[in-house]
């Protein structure tokens, strides 16, 4: 396939614990993950409010103007991009590079365009799902741009209504209204049907706004040519479904920053492994969309100690290599014991205990989101600041039905936090506690 058939939006709908381009799996592991899946369909308490979304974009393309009726979360895997939305009624523009975290609210108006050569964009996205959204199963995408396909939410409207609102003839609304044929995702350059969007993006951005004013306040262009007359056409559309009254002149002076998370320092580290999570204190536009982000990357074979997430749910998806998440019921079984590789994406269900394990043939790292914007005060169950400590006392030992002397041996055992080493059959700690 060519350039033009290589252009990809993939957005994924979480709809179990571990989601995976499988196909090379044996029979007994098949067994595994549909098992996972039906335990994943079953009771109110499994739904998910959020989905994950991956956007590939191919050098010199640009996904079209649209808004969702979610909140979105954007998180910049690999490549560069820009990205332009509405923000407080300015057109705010933004710069993404790799480790970039950005949030675009539900009804934001946005485009995002790949900006470096010989490279692809990938982007791993949330997409919270609202209380807001019409009973649909999924989000929305709400076209501003468009045509053929996809179609612009404006082709809806009576030509007659239509054309009388933007100023223009139904002649020019039906040309303009069918031009677009190249999908969601666009080169801007070689194409007739992409050059309006290539001219109005090579623009300096107060060359933009400057033809945005002169359109919402209904200016005449001096002989425009066919080209422009579409694209300042377009100009008018957006800002008049976004009911704006005026355009300034100032751009990007109020609207919130990129934050790094790969410049981040880690919140917690140690000889195996660190991890780095970003919230509301650290990044306030997160407290709008009631997310937050975080990254973890295992040394081979070790563990994440088993924990509870108290205030979300989580959500995962592997970067590099390959591990396993282990999840358990409120019963006390082991609900899942799932294998994942990268591209494999995962989600635990607030309150249930569980553990992410590296292979060890390699390192582990995953990014996820969370349901909370909010610092999630993790309690991990095992380790040197778990509950074991906190809880150790003769009423925790007689819940065991063991002494407190042997719980006391038991819970010190593990001298390391948060990021467990590899289990090995010769180490001091396993042969001192008599378990060879």
């Amino acid at each position: 396939m060519g350039k033009r058939t290589l252009l990809l939006l993939v957005l994924v709908l979480i709809s179990a614990l571990v989601a995976s381009v499988g196909g090379y799996e044996d029979e007994e592991r098949r067994r595994e993950r549909e098992d996972e899946e039906r335990w994943l369909s079953k009771g109110s308490f499994l739904h998910s409010p959020m989905h994950i979304g991956f956007i590939s974009m191919e050098p010199n393309s640009l996904f079209i103007p649209q808004y969702l009726d979610s909140n979105l979360v954007l998180f910049v895997r690999h490549g560069e991009a820009r990205v332009g939305h509405i923000y407080k009624d300015e057109l705010a523009e933004r710069k993404l590079k790799r480790g970039d975290v950005y949030t675009i609210p539900a009804g934001s108006a946005f485009y995002l365009e790949n900006i470096v050569e010989n490279q692809t964009l990938h982007i791993i996205c949330s997409i919270d799902i609202t209380s807001e959204s019409m009973g649909w199963n999924a989000f929305q995408s709400f076209f501003i741009g468009g045509g053929i396909y996809p179609a612009s939410i404006l082709a809806g409207f009576d030509h007659t209504t239509l054309s009388t609102a933007l100023n223009v003839s139904t002649t020019e609304l039906s040309t303009f209204l069918t031009r677009q044929s190249s999908g969601p995702i666009m080169y801007l350059s070689g194409s007739y049907h992409t050059g309006i969007w290539s001219k109005f993006l090579a623009q300096e951005p107060h060359q933009r706004l400057a033809h945005l004013k002169r359109i919402v306040n209904f200016e005449e262009e001096a002989s425009p040519k066919e080209e422009e007359s579409v694209t300042w056409s377009l100009r008018k559309i957006l800002f008049t479904l976004l009911n704006r009254e005026d355009v300034v002149e100032r751009v990007n002076h109020k609207a919130p920053s990129t934050y790094s998370l790969y410049n981040k320092k880690p919140n917690f580290k140690n000889d195996y492994g660190w991890s780095k999570k970003v919230d509301e204190s650290d990044y306030s536009p997160l407290k709008q969309s009631g997310n937050g982000a975080y990254l973890v990357n295992l040394s081979p074979g070790s563990m994440v100690a088993p924990h509870v997430n108290p205030t979300a749910i989580e959500y995962g998806v592997v970067l590099k290599g390959t591990g396993r998440i282990q999840i358990v019921y409120p019963n006390g079984t082991l609900a899942m014991n799932a294998r994942v590789r990268e591209g494999d994406v995962f989600w635990v269900p607030r309150y249930f205990p569980f553990c992410q394990i590296a292979s060890t043939n390699g390192p582990f790292e995953f990014f996820g989101f969370t349901t909370s914007a909010r610092r999630n005060h993790q309690q991990f169950l095992v380790g040197k600041n778990s509950l074991m400590q906190s809880l150790r006392g003769p009423e925790f030992a007689a819940a065991f039905g063991i002494g407190e002397k042997r719980l006391k041996r038991i819970a010190n055992a593990q001298r390391e936090q948060v990021i467990l080493p590899s289990s090995s059959s010769d180490s001091p700690l396993r042969m001192n506690m008599g378990f060879n």
